[in-house]
């Protein structure tokens, strides 16, 4: 018995995801017939690239990477509900894809740590670095926790001494504070600090006109 396709509602509800525009009728239908070529177009390239990593898999897997696994995701996410009693589907491939992006942060960040210790093995110590760069070992809800689009390489370059970004400032805080450090103290600091800058940079600029060296105001 052939299974039915998508419904025209639930392909517009997930489309309307993607656009502020509303969906003609018509076009919802269109998206099911194109949705269902997709899966008929794709389903066997991924069962001739599973069978040609395991000729002996019964089960369809995503070929291209490993992915974690549905049923202990559901499981791990049931254990933290409270009043909420069940996971839906929708809920598990949302929570595998949050999990995924903050392990790709995660790896990103220690890959990069580890890159500038000129190792190729990320050790314990490159993710104390990123886990610390990131606020994840701070247990203050006021203290800035970096989301998983923030750019890897303005956490790179902030520990390299460039430029002055939330993250570095944090690392620095624990360091030498040894104390957690708040969102708005944060943005204070980097006001403060590129106050100093603009006021450094006019000093050697007037200095340097009047035929002056201005080596002092560097070095200071």
């Amino acid at each position: 018995m052939p299974v039915k396709p998508y419904s025209s509602g639930h392909i517009g509800a997930v489309a309307s995801n993607f656009t502020d525009m509303r969906l003609s009728g018509d076009v919802k239908q269109t998206l099911v017939q194109l949705s269902c070529d997709e899966i008929a177009r794709i389903v066997p390239l991924m069962e001739t690239e599973t069978l040609a990593q395991d000729p002996l898999r019964k089960t369809l897997d995503d070929p291209k990477r490993t992915r974690l696994n549905y049923n202990r995701t559901r499981e791990l996410m049931i254990e933290q509900l409270g009043d909420i009693e069940s996971v839906g589907s929708a809920a598990v491939q949302a929570g595998i894809e949050q999990v995924e992006t903050h392990l790709s942060v995660l790896i990103k960040h220690a890959e990069a740590a580890a890159e500038r210790d000129r190792v190729a093995t990320i050790k314990p110590r490159h993710l104390e670095v990123a886990v610390s760069g990131l606020g994840l070992d701070e247990n203050n809800s006021n203290t800035i926790v970096i989301t998983p689009d923030v750019e890897t390489e303005d956490f790179t370059i902030s520990q390299g001494g460039g430029v002055l970004t939330h993250s570095s400032l944090m690392s620095l805080a624990k360091t030498h504070a040894k104390m957690p450090v708040t969102n708005d103290a944060l943005d204070e600091l980097i006001d403060t600090y590129y106050m100093v800058v603009e006021d450094l940079e006019a000093k050697i600029r007037k200095h340097a006109q009047l035929g002056g060296n201005p080596v002092q105001f560097i070095e200071s």
